[in-house]
């Protein structure tokens, strides 16, 4: 079943009412998917004067473990038959987090939490995880609602079909119906023999709806027991997205479209959900 490489799950815990959330859901997705669970916590100074000396570094070093064994507790109190590994690490968490995502099928974090695990504000560890992690990444917002939709952003690009995987993959283990979404307002990401359909819409909407059928279909064919709407949507992405996520439970898209720019670790549709989604938001790029 599972589509993404991996050994286990990881989630980024620091004691906040934002990690709490991310690790339960860590250990659902761990549970659902049939792999361990790690939980990683990155202790440091965190004064902007330097410690008076050892006794005080080894007390914060304390309090970090103190955490961690704290996260390790709940989650092996939630799920008793599941293997979960404490990661104890000193340094920035995003470096950390990053570093354990290599050899993980999912990294989960809080979308707001204390320290090392911060919220979503530019330079934070999520967004840092959801640029550089090497496995998906999802920033937990919320609860999502009983039977509410997974929506994916589709825009044809190879981002776009590793965010359709995951999101039928994450339908077909919950029971939740997938909403697919195109959004066919972006002159960046159309070529420029097609750039006369911008003064003719309804072209550009026909032309649209066959490319959102086309790359969807395949999905719907390998998952038919997962309900499918797709949404074409006469829209900048960013918008499109946004509101189609107003119900979902997850909202998922690539790490960068076909209208991103060259170099950018994150488009900037990817970093517009982030900060406004209002539910959970998985970012998935194509193992490379």
């Amino acid at each position: 079943m599972r589509s993404f490489d991996g050994s286990y799950v990881l989630v980024g815990f620091d004691g906040s009412a934002g990690a709490e959330r991310a690790l339960r859901r860590a250990v659902e997705e761990a549970r659902t998917r049939r792999l361990s669970l790690t939980v990683c916590h990155a202790w440091h100074w965190p004064y902007p004067v330097p410690p008076s000396g050892p006794e005080a570094l080894e007390t914060v070093r304390r309090m970090g473990r103190h955490t961690l064994d704290h996260g390790v507790f709940v989650a092996r109190r939630i799920c008793p038959a599941l293997t979960v590994r404490p990661r104890f690490a000193a340094g920035p968490a995003s470096a950390i987090l990053i570093e354990e995502s290599e050899n993980a099928a999912l990294a989960i974090v809080g979308s707001h939490g204390r320290g090392g695990f911060a919220g979503l504000d530019a330079g934070s560890t999520a967004l840092q995880l959801a640029a550089y992690g090497h496995c998906p990444v999802m920033v937990i917002r919320g609860d999502p609602g009983a039977g509410s939709p997974i929506v994916v952003g589709v825009d044809g690009s190879t981002s776009s079909e590793a965010a359709l995987a995951f999101a039928y993959e994450d339908a077909a283990l919950r029971g939740r119906p997938v909403r697919a979404v195109y959004a066919c307002w972006e002159p960046e990401a159309i070529a420029s023999a097609e750039m006369g359909m911008f003064r003719d819409p309804e072209q550009l909407r026909m032309l649209s709806a066959a490319r959102l059928e086309r790359t969807v279909s395949p999905w719907r064919e390998k998952y038919p027991y997962v309900e499918t709407e797709t949404r074409l949507v006469m829209r900048t992405p960013r918008h499109a997205l946004l509101e189609a996520a107003a119900d979902a439970g997850l909202l998922v898209v690539g790490d960068r479209g076909l209208g991103g720019v060259t170099g950018l670790r994150l488009g900037s549709v990817s970093h517009a959900v982030l900060d406004h989604a209002p539910c959970s938001v998985a970012i998935v790029r194509p193992r490379r």
